[in-house]
């Protein structure tokens, strides 16, 4: 299949942030991508209030992103908001050429570095998986890259590429973090990861606030850790082709799903067959 990755850098105008979703599609449609892949917090960048301006899946901001794969063709991926009681969830809507819609809400919140994400954000609770043509496409939020066990369970449901939108947040050695962790979940899960992260901003003031506005850095990994394509820190749009024959390699290959044993909690107590085997 063919993907393309949209590093943009997104404001606080969910009309505007359109537009960038509406210029990605067409420039993947022309580069002939399958899938296009836009940065956490598309719908409107981190650092602001996010209860007016988060919406239901199947409200007008949702559904333009729909017509938008609709016109160009292409399975589009972007970050968005949605309603949650006094909270909202950080939301990632999945926007088929055929009209159809699906919605994955971040496990795994960013409470760290200063910055908890969980005061205005209530948690998901389920993975999901999505087939484009063959190719089964798992889905991950920014911070859910800090945990293996998502993306090893997304591939137990026979993910081949997962794609990650972030909107990463900036400070000493996050950029690195960012590159080995990509590198790591892909041999975690023998996927294929394309994680897309907003651009470095341009704006001095938004770049050193304390939210995670981006850091840039996307990055296109194979299932045996190579780096496919990486990108710098600012705006860009890039397609590329992923041949899933190397997950079926890398799988018989390096076979850690196979591999992987149950390990026992330490507060699991020993029994009389533990100690005679």
């Amino acid at each position: 299949m063919r993907i393309a990755m949209a590093q943009i850098t997104s404001g606080t105008d969910p009309a505007a942030n359109l537009e960038l979703v509406a210029s990605a599609a067409h420039t993947a449609s022309d580069g002939g991508a399958d899938l296009v892949v836009l940065p956490e917090a598309t719908m409107c960048r981190f650092g602001v209030p996010l209860g007016p301006v988060a919406e239901p899946v199947d409200g007008p901001w949702a559904t333009a992103v729909s017509e938008i794969a609709a016109r160009h063709e292409i399975t589009v991926v972007a970050g968005m908001f949605t309603p949650d009681d006094d909270r909202v969830r950080n939301t990632l809507v999945i926007a088929r050429p055929d009209g159809t819609r699906l919605s994955y809400d971040k496990i795994h919140l960013y409470d760290a570095f200063g910055f908890a994400e969980s005061r205005t954000v209530a948690p998901g609770e389920d993975p999901l998986t999505f087939a484009i043509g063959d190719v089964v496409v798992g889905v991950a939020t920014c911070y859910d890259i800090r945990f293996p066990a998502l993306f090893t369970e997304l591939a137990s449901r026979g993910a081949q590429l997962i794609v990650v939108p972030a909107s990463w947040g900036a400070g000493p050695g996050k950029v690195h973090q960012w590159e080995v962790l990509a590198t790591a979940r892909a041999l975690d899960s023998t996927t294929f990861v394309a994680a897309v992260g907003q651009a470095l901003p341009a704006d001095s003031a938004v770049r050193e606030s304390s939210a995670p506005t981006g850091t840039g850095h996307s990055q296109l990994t194979d299932p045996f850790g190579s780096v496919v394509a990486a990108y710098d820190e600012g705006v860009h749009i890039g397609v590329h082709d992923i041949d899933t024959r190397a997950v079926e390699k890398a799988r018989s290959t390096l076979a850690v799903l196979n591999n992987q044993r149950p390990i026992r909690p330490a507060s699991a107590p020993m029994t009389t067959e533990d100690l005679t085997t």
